[in-house]
């Protein structure tokens, strides 16, 4: 075990996380973060959505990807989450991060929250269906019509 996790593992044995819930301990960007799986960090890529690109080397900064990175750090940043899997989109990416849908302790699908709020919009992997999908692309629509986050017309100007 390398020493951040070490250090993060301490941290979590005075404030346990209940069972069956991981502990965000890093926020990548808007749609990726890293949980500690006993005493593994893990990075996670969620199903479903995508958000604009903050972090990718090969390219800008895209509009409203500061933003969806915020929110989710805001929103995932030390919380507990479960995690679940979908058969439909494999267990792993072909970088090697786990693909999961995230559950915030109240129980919201926060893939979904990201779309609904205008964080990010559906993502369809090699058209290959999933879970959630109808879900999330009806919250796709719902926050174009609401014109909320990205989509509002003053977004990205």
């Amino acid at each position: 075990m390398d020493i951040i996790a070490f250090l993060i593992s301490l941290l979590i044995s005075f404030n346990p996380v209940p069972s069956g819930y991981y502990r965000v301990v890093s926020v990548s960007d808007g749609d990726t973060i890293k949980v500690m799986m006993g005493k593994k960090i893990e990075t996670v890529r969620l199903i479903g959505v995508d958000t604009p690109e903050t972090v990718d080397p090969r390219r800008p900064v895209q509009c409203y990807g500061k933003e969806a990175s915020n929110f989710t750090k805001k929103n995932l940043s030390n919380q507990n989450v479960k995690l679940e899997a979908d058969v439909l989109s494999g267990d792993r990416d072909k970088y090697k991060r786990l693909l999961r849908y995230v559950f915030l302790e109240d129980g919201q699908n926060f893939n979904q929250v990201l779309i609904e709020e205008g964080y990010g919009h559906e993502y369809t992997y090699n058209s290959i269906p999933y879970k959630y999908q109808e879900i999330f692309k009806k919250s796709e629509i719902n926050a174009r019509e609401n014109s909320r986050g990205l989509w509002a017309p003053d977004a990205c100007k």
